[in-house]
């Protein structure tokens, strides 16, 4: 990475670690085998697969058999929620409940079994904050109630939902739980049972792993109907041949980044205090979107009154810093985020908003950076679009 570029997008990815590159090294230079064959390569290949499977076990507090790879976090969602609700179809189970500020893989996944497999949606509302209330919960599981999904941390404004009551909820009620894990990893604790979740889903390279290879925890015992046929890889839940390089990656980044946890959150949890400091007494009629104290503490989402986001991200680009409006898989949307109109924004207050993600490289001297900037950016564009 250009070392006087400044990077606060470590929400859309993250660099990959070099400790991890090295993992993963013999498997891109050497000769890689193909974990099915039985031959001594196929053999050392199904070697490096069980022991990446035990190490994400081991972070993730679950059997290594309840491990699934596959090749993000995309298609362990998707896995997740149409295997389940696919499964347990043929026993009246056609009611599913979600958020309304959950990921497009999520909610995309939802709107496909709607329309194509005929089962129905309850969206659950969040509050100000961004925060999912247990009651809503409650109130919405029926009996034909297959599986709910909420996220762990919304990857916009890094608002921690309350995982462990929800998940409580559905397990007195008979229903399985899901969460989108993907923001947590290095930031929130991973503990499957304490979390007292039966699937979760997670990405490598949101925890400086490598890109397209991902994970599902899945409980024993859990239904399942499988997404993509063809071999009996992973128990005969995932078929195509294991990216044995990137599975060892992701096993390696995920063990580290667990290692590292407390104080890498602490050290982000200084970092973006910092900067939510300074923009708030700064910048006017500026705001922070989501609860302060109940998110991650490595994504700040605030708002600026009078401007919009593209242009402010255009700005600040131009003198070498990256930031986002929100998900990277809707970069190239020109509506609101969904996250912050469900949250009670207007579309000029969502139009508005920025998130800044903080990560390893990320510095006192680059939040001094963006806070000189910052500022007079904003005035820059509110002397060209002022307020109605």
């Amino acid at each position: 990475m250009n070392s006087r570029l400044i990077y606060l997008d470590y929400a859309a990815t993250t660099p990959l670690d070099p400790r991890v590159l090295e993992a993963m090294m013999p498997f891109l230079t050497g000769m890689s085998g193909n974990a099915s064959s039985i031959h001594q390569v196929g053999r050392a290949a199904l070697q490096a697969l069980d022991d990446a499977r035990e190490q994400v076990a081991l972070v993730l507090g679950c059997q290594p058999k309840e491990i699934v790879f596959t090749g993000g976090g995309s298609e362990s969602i998707n896995l997740a929620i149409k295997g389940v609700a696919m499964a347990l179809r043929a026993q009246g189970k056609t009611h599913l409940i979600s958020s309304t500020i959950e990921h497009h893989a999520v909610l995309h996944a939802l709107d496909y079994l709607v329309e194509y497999e005929g089962f129905t949606v309850t969206l659950l509302p969040v509050d100000r904050t961004g925060r999912v209330q247990p009651a809503d919960l409650s109130t919405a599981i029926r009996p034909e109630t297959a599986l709910v999904s909420v996220m762990y941390a919304n990857n916009e404004t890094g608002v921690i939902q309350p995982i462990t009551e929800l998940a409580a909820i559905c397990r007195e009620r008979g229903v399985l739980f899901h969460t989108d894990a993907v923001q947590a990893p290095g930031q929130l604790p991973l503990d499957v049972h304490a979390l007292g979740v039966d699937l979760l889903s997670l990405t490598a390279h949101k925890f400086y792993g490598p890109q397209g290879v991902g994970v599902l925890y899945l409980r024993r015992g859990t239904p399942l109907v499988p997404q993509i046929n063809g071999g009996a890889q992973e128990r005969r839940r995932r078929a195509g041949t294991e990216n044995i390089a990137g599975i060892v990656g992701l096993a390696k980044a995920l063990s580290i980044a667990e290692s590292e946890r407390t104080a890498h959150a602490n050290r982000l949890r200084a970092l973006s205090e910092r900067l939510i400091d300074g923009v708030l007494t700064r910048i006017p009629q500026s705001w922070l979107n989501g609860d302060r104290q109940t998110r991650l503490p490595g994504i700040v989402n605030v708002g600026f009154a009078c401007i919009e986001t593209e242009s402010l991200l255009l700005l600040l680009d131009q003198r070498g810093i990256c930031a986002s409006s929100g998900s990277a898989c809707t970069s190239g949307s020109l509506e609101p985020s969904h996250v912050l109109l469900a949250m009670g924004l207007s579309p000029d207050e969502a139009n508005g908003s920025i998130r800044f993600s903080l990560g390893r490289q990320t510095t006192d001297e680059q939040i001094d950076t963006l806070l000189d900037l910052l500022p007079d950016l904003v005035a820059q564009l509110r002397t060209l679009t002022p307020c109605a």
